[in-house]
């Protein structure tokens, strides 16, 4: 398999790869390229330049922005795996960048490339929709910001604009003692999830669940939340009961029916996966 001819372009800045998207018709932007080289190697894609942007430095990076975490679009996943700060802040994201592929493919794949190839199964986007991320794109026009929910237009459709690219991401941190939990099933270890799920739990000093964040990935078309599991989680008792109350609302989904499994199974799945993400996020929190 060998990928269709296209220019190859190396820029060193940010200006640089803006003029670029603007001056070339039908490219495409090269981060760590995991998913990209193999759609290209199937023909899946046909670009006419590739523009590489692993050369620029200041579009990568974990730092702290006003307690919030912040992470560049150049941030190899591996630094994320091994962050400290995102162990700490965002412990969802922590657990679930040890379930990306295997350690090649996160050593060279990047946060950026994942937000903006927007694989339904991929685990960078799930934890973006739980977390409430901020997706930054910017290009020659300027710069925009997107809650997740407006970014995923649909089956990997990022709201990006041809003369456009992913600079970063920002994650609200949730407050300290919350109870997190990343859950997939697949075929195999490093394979695409069937479905994922990804909870966030925050108790209060009653023990009541006071906010909760329920995602479900691999199903749909898109990462999406689950306000309806959500509704049945808020102001009760961390119980059996009300996990299976909101794992219920999961298997309502209209899941995908393909090659790897029929929309019933996917449900199914949602529901079971659902209960054990809740149960891990529970034993996860301080108990007050």
């Amino acid at each position: 398999m060998k990928p269709p001819p296209f220019t190859y372009h190396n820029p060193s800045s940010l200006d640089e790869a803006f003029d670029l998207l603007v001056a070339c018709k039908n490219a495409r932007v090269l981060a760590g390229g995991q998913s990209l080289i193999p759609m290209l190697n199937f023909r899946y894609l046909q670009p006419d330049h590739i523009i590489d942007v692993a050369g620029i430095k200041n579009i990568s990076g974990i730092e702290m922005r006003n307690d919030d975490l912040h992470i560049g679009a150049m941030t190899r996943q591996r630094e994320v795996e091994f962050s400290d700060l995102v162990a700490q802040h965002c412990p969802l994201m922590h657990e679930a960048i040890r379930q990306v592929g295997h350690r090649q493919t996160r050593n060279r794949g990047t946060v950026g490339g994942s937000l903006a190839h927007l694989d339904p199964a991929a685990e960078l986007p799930l934890v973006a929709c739980a977390t409430g991320a901020t997706i930054h794109v910017a290009g020659k026009r300027g710069k925009r910001d997107f809650a997740f929910a407006d970014y995923a237009l649909g089956f990997m459709t990022p709201a990006i604009e041809p003369d456009e690219m992913v600079t970063g991401v920002t994650v609200p941190a949730w407050a300290p003692g919350h109870g997190a939990a990343f859950v997939e099933f697949a075929r195999r270890e490093g394979d695409f999830a069937m479905v994922a799920v990804a909870v966030l739990l925050e108790l209060d000093a009653k023990g009541v669940i006071a906010r909760a964040s329920l995602a479900l990935g691999g199903a749909m078309a898109t990462a999406q939340c689950m306000p309806e599991a959500e509704a049945a989680l808020i102001g009760q008792k961390p119980t059996t009961e009300t996990f299976a109350a909101a794992a219920g609302a999961c298997t309502k989904i209209e899941a995908m029916d393909d090659v790897h499994a029929p929309a019933a199974y996917r449900q199914h799945l949602a529901g079971v996966l659902a209960r054990r993400a809740l149960a891990a996020a529970y034993e996860r929190t301080t108990k007050v």
